[in-house]
């Protein structure tokens, strides 16, 4: 299912299921003080995945013995390879045969659910039937099915916020720096072969550059001329060589930007080449990262890579590439509606501005070229 119709359904259809289970709550749950088996859910965003891998990780600290599965979409699936604080990764599609085979197998099997996502109805309602306790934000119609709430603080760190959903367990965590992101022998290895084959060697100070975007805001991208721009300074230093990472749809953004470099023979397009795992140790051969507010800008952050992030419709203080080292570059104070989006509410709009008026993505736009090239010297 397309994710616009999922999130349809999800409100409307979502939110009635929600009111008809709220009558629960008038029967007491009895709180279990051991917990054998755990369910958290992290369905679909790389960014946000990555930034949970933290509260995950202190779960697991506290909870040593216990068995703790995550209920993940296909799409953030190899976040979770050899991840030791992890038992078993189940891939959920979203849509209602699947969604009702889940709850009808897992009904009461937990001990556990920490519901991860912010809005979504029916992460909540999965929650409801599969643990005897429930986790959850505070906000919402969905809020009415879990056990202990947390209120949801979006003037701090995502990856503070998600932590707060374990602290209410009496978890205490002290967030120094994001959790490595693991790969395959056979993911390096293949890696190295493609980079060798380009001629990388280890001589070049290598600039991984992802200029797109997720599908559900394209305004967060920074226009294609300025990319272009920032390339063509950075390859005035001459042992700078740039990587762009992207999916297979983002190809064509891509070459369009590599089409007006004047040294793109020293560029490599690598979108849409590699799987996830791999991609996580070719970003980690970076020396310098940058990136819209998007997943790629998280990986190159867990991965310990110098970071850039460039923000507009979203603040950094949120979403910023968490780490020592690591800039967000934000100049939406122009835009009387930034932050326009806001994860927690379900607000992802493209842009409130028309595409056709000079006021598109407004807030990104007024970011200039200069900026990023201070920040890199």
């Amino acid at each position: 299912m397309k994710v616009e119709l999922i999130k349809f359904i999800d409100k409307y259809f979502g939110s009635l299921v929600c009111l008809i289970l709220s009558i629960n709550k008038i029967f007491p749950t009895k709180e279990k003080t051991i917990c054998k088996k755990i369910l958290l859910i992290q369905f679909w965003g790389i960014g946000e995945t990555i930034l949970a891998l933290p509260a995950i990780k202190a779960l697991r600290d506290k909870n040593k013995k216990s068995r703790i599965d995550i209920l993940v979409t296909d799409r953030v699936k190899e976040i979770f390879y050899y991840n030791k604080n992890i038992n078993n990764v189940k891939v959920l599609r979203l849509n209602p045969i699947s969604i009702l085979i889940f709850i009808l197998k897992s009904c009461k099997k937990y001990d556990l659910v920490i519901d991860m996502e912010e809005y979504l109805n029916i992460s909540s309602i999965i929650a409801f039937f599969a643990g005897k306790e429930r986790v959850g934000y505070r906000h919402g119609i969905r809020s009415s099915l879990y056990t202990k709430k947390v209120d949801y603080n979006d003037k701090q760190h995502t990856s503070e916020t998600f932590l707060d959903l374990v602290r209410v367990l009496n978890i205490n965590h002290n967030l120094k720096s994001l959790e490595k992101l693991d790969y395959s022998k056979k993911d390096k290895n293949t890696v190295d072969k493609f980079l060798k084959n380009k001629k990388m060697t280890k001589k070049d100070f290598v600039v991984g550059i992802a200029p797109g975007a997720a599908e559900s805001a394209k305004s967060r991208i920074w226009p294609l001329e300025n990319y272009v721009e920032l390339c063509n300074s950075i390859l005035k230093n001459k042992k700078s060589k740039i990587i762009f990472i992207g999916n297979k749809n983002e190809n064509e953004l891509i070459k369009r930007i590599q089409s007006k470099i004047e040294e793109k023979n020293r560029t490599i397009n690598t979108a849409g080449l590699f799987d996830l795992n791999s991609l996580f140790y070719l970003i980690e051969k970076c020396n310098l990262f940058i990136s819209n507010d998007a997943g790629a800008m998280h990986i190159a952050a867990a991965q310990g890579i110098k970071t850039i992030g460039l923000f507009g419709p979203n603040l950094p203080v949120r979403f910023a590439p968490y780490g020592k080292n690591n800039i967000a570059i934000y100049k939406g104070d122009n835009c009387a509606f930034s932050p326009c989006i806001n994860v927690h509410k379900g607000q992802v709009p493209d842009c409130y501005y028309p595409k056709n008026s000079k006021d598109y993505q407004k807030c990104m736009k007024n970011i200039e070229v200069r900026d990023v090239l201070k920040v890199i010297k």
